[in-house]
């Protein structure tokens, strides 16, 4: 499903939760992820169950956990522009209720096949469920 997105990636981290129900495990997601690529590392964050709700733009834009993490937007902002990959589960964004459509056009849509090849092929992952 994935559209010429490599799936090969040293880092993955998987986030389940949205904003209403662990602002802190999104924050530190992101700030993970921006470590690794800091590293000199491939990074990808895979939204999954309920974090299939932080695809759509401006998700991030009020989570906030305070010091000393930064903001989760500018988190975001920072990772894609150091060439991270936000990648989105369609079996969880159906089950969610989230149209394709919606999803920030800066994001790839991924299958649950695609999953399992990240997961198996990254040298380390994350998972904050």
């Amino acid at each position: 499903m994935a559209n010429n997105t490599d799936l090969r990636t040293d880092y993955v981290g998987t986030l389940f939760d949205n904003t209403d129900s662990n602002p802190s495990k999104i924050t530190l997601a992101f700030t993970m992820a921006g470590v690794a690529l800091k590293k000199g590392h491939s990074a990808s964050v895979i939204l999954m169950v309920d974090a299939v709700h932080l695809g759509v733009p401006h998700a991030l834009d009020k989570v906030n956990i305070g010091a000393p993490f930064e903001p989760a937007g500018e988190l975001l902002e920072a990772f894609i522009e150091k060439g991270g990959q936000v990648l989105v589960c369609s079996a969880c964004m159906k089950h969610g209720g989230v149209e394709e459509s919606a999803i920030d056009k800066r994001f790839t849509v991924i299958s649950g096949d695609d999953v399992v090849e990240l997961l198996m092929n990254a040298k380390g992952s994350l998972q904050l469920s």
